[in-house]
């Protein structure tokens, strides 16, 4: 059970975000009902995808990188949520599986994946070696930049859904396997 319950009664700002969301989608996961126990969460999380979602990497990669980091991170609602997203990006069974776990058979991927795993595991103390490694793979600098903020944003609602403990509403998946971030 939660230990933070979705927001049955939210402010008319947050009640306004909820419907947007519940029309894109046709409902609305208990993610976003409990971030509008604050506005400006809710917002924050809004705004922030947004403008994620106007990066030049790919929305598949940027649910391969999701993937990674809510393995890392033990996070079975994101890992529930971006499995099913992931998906829907085109991402099969087999590649959700092993982005969970920081792989790729794509090689420019698994550049990505790894350089994302030292992000989270190093907490951004990566080296030289780390950021070009990920630009021979053939990121541009504005890249290696998007997929720093992808995995800070997935970093935030990984530990926002520890914290809540938010009700897993997606078909699960367990990241139980995954060895976790140092």
């Amino acid at each position: 059970m939660a230990r933070i319950q979705p927001n049955q009664n939210p402010a008319e700002a947050a009640q306004k975000q909820l419907e947007g969301v519940e029309a894109k989608l046709g409902s609305v996961p208990n993610i976003f009902q409990t971030f509008a126990h604050s506005p400006a969460v809710l917002d924050f999380y809004m705004q922030g995808s947004g403008a994620l979602g106007n990066t030049s990497i790919s929305a598949a990669l940027r649910e391969s990188i999701a993937l990674t980091v809510a393995g890392l991170n033990h996070c079975d609602y994101c890992a529930s949520a971006h499995t099913l997203i992931g998906k829907g990006a085109g991402l099969s069974d087999d590649e959700t599986a092993d982005n969970l776990h920081a792989k790729s058979k794509d090689a420019k991927t698994q550049a990505a994946l790894d350089f994302a795993a030292l992000l989270v595991t190093d907490r951004g103390n990566v080296n030289d070696n780390d950021v070009q490694a990920v630009k021979d793979a053939g990121f541009t600098e504005g890249e290696v930049l998007e997929i720093v903020a992808v995995v800070a944003f997935n970093i935030f609602t990984n530990y926002f859904n520890h914290v809540a403990d938010t009700d897993v509403d997606f078909p699960p998946v367990s990241t139980s396997d995954v060895p976790k971030a140092a």
